[in-house]
Order: C-alpha cells, then structure tokens, then sequence
C-alpha cells in the first residue's frame, strides 16, 4: 500500500473480535426497512486538481456519489450524514455477476481509491463485477471527524520507567477528551455495526439482493460482522488478513509479541546480509544490537531526525510496522530507516527519506489527526477498555520481562481508556455458516495467522487459504503471490469455494 500514510493506516490497529447479537440489538439491525434511499452517480470524481485519487478514477471510468443515511439507524427520520462511494461499472454485462462492496481496513482507511486495485488484482473477472470503494462513515470523502489532536496516531511504547508510562496516561486522556469536546454528540455512532447497517443501505441503494465483499485487515472484520447481522444478503466474500473475532477493540495488539519479534529478527538476518550496504551488523545478533542501542539512545534524550524529535515511545512502533513484510522493497525500506536513527543516535545529521517522513509526519503531527482521529473512535465505539492506567501497567511489566523491546508497545494504553461514551451496543457475536475466503500469511504480525484460523472456526461454512512461510498482511492482489491471487480469482469466477489450501511464496 502507497504512499507511506495508506500502508501506515492498514496497520492501525491489527485483529478483530466481538461479542453477543442479543435480542434487543436484532430490530435496530432490521430497521433498515422502507423505499431504498436514492443514489445518483457522478461521471466525475475528481474534487479539483490535486485531488489525484479523484483523477485516477475518472481516468479508468468511474462514477462516484453520496449516499445519506442515518446518524442513528434506530431512528431513521433523524439527524443525518453522508457516506462517498466510487464505482467501477461491470464491462462485461451479458456475464454480470454482482456488486462487490470493499473495505481496505484501518480502521479509517480511506477506500474511494481501491476499486482501481482490486480491478486489477481481479484480472478478467473484474469486467464482471461493479467494483464499489465505500467510505465507511466519518472516514475520508463521508462526513468527517477530526478530534483535532496535536499528534496522529496514538500507538506508542509505554517506555521504560512508570513516569514515561505515566506521561503516555497523560496524553492519551488528552487526545480522547478533545473527541469529546469536539464531536461528543456523534461519537455514540462511530463504530462497526452501524457502519455494517450503512453497508446494508448502499445494497438496498444500489438495489442489489445480495453483495460480495471483499475486506482486509479491519475490513475482514467489518464483512464478518455484516454477514453476521444480515444474514443471506452476501455472495462472494473475501477476508484478507481476517483477526480472531474475539479479540478486536482496544486491546487487540496484546499477545502478538511473538509475531512481532520473529518479524524483526528475519529482518535482522536480511539486513545482516547487506552491512556493507547498510552498516547495521554483520551478524543478526549484530544488527538487533544496533537496534536496542538506539532505543536506548533515544531513552537518553529524542533523537533529532530532520524536523522531527522521535523518542523510545515512538522507535518500537516504527520498528514494528516497518518488519511487518518480508518483501524485499520493504526490508529495504526499513533498513535505511534504521541506518537514519542509528546516525541520529550517534549524533550526526539525520534527514528522512520519503516513507520515513511520511510516517513521522502522520505519527507526530496534527496532519495524522484526520485519519486516526476516526479509526480510534470506531475502536473505542466497538468495544470498552480498562479504565484504571494499573491495569495496563501491570501486563506491560509482565509482558516486559518476556518482550523488554515490544511488549511496552502492545500492552501500552489508548485513548478508549478515557473514552467519554460507553459503546451503544455489545460487540457482535461471530458465529455462522456463511461461505468464505479467509486468506492469511503465517507470519502476519497485525492480524496474526492464529487469529485468522479463529476466524475459520467462527464461520464454519469458510475456506482458509494459508500463505506458508511469508510475513505480510494484506495478501490478494497487494503482496504479488501468484498462487494466491489465482484461487482468489477463481473463486470469484465461480462462487465454488476451494478446500483449505496452502501457497508458498
């Protein structure tokens, strides 16, 4: 995913989970009753010049439009707000089979722009498919929400003493009471069942009896809990890098450590491989060394890196995402971020290149604001948090001594600690026979494979399709495994569901 900001946000938050469809929930699910709402396409997409996803989309022929819908489904005649769709119309209509729904996940990831991939990844079934990219509610082109904070995304590293954890409690309270003071009204309705409710108003819109879907990452969980609370209205359903569907919410990243520092250490031996490239290490053990020596520097004073200051609260993220795919272009690309700390850790003039900056600035800045702004209210609308900061400071120290580098990381605290609204509803309970393609990487380090073989269990009518041997997440049409793409296409083509398969890379 490009630029640095797209594949930053598929990493927002990696898994998924819920909990129970009770009775009360079942009308407000089914309120969408009534005429569908109307849907009038634009043949133009683009909003002005610089708007380059809008200008690619007409390019390849696209339409684009708002869909109104409810703030709250429960009350239909209500406040309102806008969802942005774009759509690849079918070029071959005599052999048409459907509309497929896309989610590219996040949470908060735009996906305006993804038909154009998923088009290509589809190959020569894609001309029997409209192709429709869906802004989920207050993401992207739909309304929005921007909480306004000073930084981007929340997820830091606890640090290594109880006053750095301390100063992270401060901040995160900070960043969820300026989601109060500025959309308190509306955060109620930030989460994923409503925007599974928005999906099912763009079927009836787009008059449509059924949808595939194809959802990565988060999105996997988004289309898991549609086919969850709609049942009998998908066809062809793809999951890419689906999490377990009891563990999404706002500690999803606990107990992925292990994941997390295999994929750093096969980075470590690529890397060690290229020191005369690089300059990290000879030797595996070498390269981790310069590794923690940064950290450690860091922990002494921010290291001054271009315009930006990065300390041991931010290293360990940045460490994290940047070993999450094995691919050569990404090892690489993680490599020279490194050998940029590591300069700056001794002292000497460090100057980001283009992905490091991007990912500074959508980390450190208020420019990130918009995009993690919506992807922690959906995290903390889904599902309640601990409250009390000891809580989380106790796993931290027990994680700690086993995962000294990314255990501060993955049990630190979030803003849904302080989060001002209790979510409206429980999480969605996950458990039916419908037909789907669970696709996952066996080194997945966001969502990782135990959790998509959760997935597997909790839709008893899906296929898992493993990719042995590779650390990635985002796999169909993204990652460039031939094997995989095939048997996606195929089912596609057909709506016949492979058996459980493996692919190597």
């Amino acid at each position: 995913m490009k630029p640095t900001f797209a594949r930053t946000r598929r990493h927002l938050v990696p898994a998924l989970a819920l909990i129970a469809l009770s009775a009360a929930v079942v009308p407000l699910a089914e309120a969408n009753g009534g005429p569908p709402p109307p849907l009038f396409w634009k043949k133009t997409c683009a909003q002005g010049t610089e708007d380059t996803v809008g200008r690619e989309l007409d390019r390849a022929g696209a339409r684009c439009a708002k869909l109104t819908v409810p703030l709250d489904h429960s009350r239909p005649g209500g406040r309102t707000i806008k969802l942005a769709l774009s759509l690849l119309p079918a070029t071959d209509r005599a052999h048409r089979i459907g509309t497929m729904v896309l989610n590219s996940g996040g949470p908060g990831e735009s996906t305006l722009g993804m038909p154009l991939q998923t088009r290509a990844a589809m190959k020569d079934v894609a001309a029997r498919y409209d192709i429709v990219g869906l802004d989920p509610r207050f993401v992207g082109r739909s309304t929005p929400l921007d909480c306004g904070w000073p930084i981007g995304l929340w997820l830091r590293s606890a640090g290594p003493t109880r006053a750095r954890f301390d100063h992270q409690v401060a901040v995160q309270r900070d960043l969820a009471e300026r989601c109060a003071q500025r959309h308190g009204d509306v955060l109620p309705y930030v989460n994923t069942r409503d925007t599974a409710r928005d999906i099912d108003l763009v079927r009836r819109a787009l008059g449509e009896r059924r949808i595939s879907f194809l959802g990565y990452s988060y999105g996997a969980y988004l289309g898991a809990v549609y086919a969850q609370m709609f049942p009998g209205r998908t066809d062809r359903v793809v999951l890419d890098s689906a999490g377990d569907p009891h563990k999404w919410g706002p500690r999803a990243t606990q107990g992925t450590e292990d994941e997390a520092e295999r994929a750093l250490r096969g980075w470590a031996a690529w890397a060690a491989k290229r020191h005369g490239t690089y300059g990290l290490g000879a030797t595996p053990a070498r390269v981790l060394a310069t590794v923690n020596a940064i950290v450690a520097a860091a922990e002494d004073r921010p290291l001054r890196v271009g315009p930006y200051e990065v300390d041991e609260q931010v290293i360990p993220y940045i460490l994290s995402v940047g070993s999450g795919d094995d691919r050569p272009a990404a090892r690489a690309e993680l490599a020279s971020t490194v050998r940029t700390l590591n300069e700056a850790a001794h002292g000497r003039p460090a100057d980001p290149g283009p992905e490091l900056d991007g990912l500074l600035t959508f980390v450190l800045t208020s420019a990130g604001s918009p995009l993690a702004s919506p992807a922690a209210a959906i995290i903390c609308g889904d599902r309640a948090a601990p409250r009390d900061p000891d809580t989380y400071w106790n796993d931290i120290q027990r994680s700690r001594a086993r995962h000294p580098l990314f255990g501060p990381l993955k049990n630190n605290i979030w803003p849904c600690a302080f989060w001002p609204t209790p979510p409206r509803e429980p999480l969605t309970r996950i458990g039916n026979s419908t037909p789907a393609l669970i696709v996952s990487a066996t080194g997945d380090t966001a969502t990782t494979y135990e959790g998509s073989k959760a997935m597997h269990r909790a839709l008893t009518g899906s296929r898992l399709l493993t990719l042995r041997g590779t650390t990635a997440h985002g796999i169909y049409g993204t990652y460039g495994n031939a094997c995989v793409d095939a048997k996606v296409n195929a089912y596609l083509a057909t709506g016949t569901l492979p058996a459980d398969q493996i692919c190597h890379p």
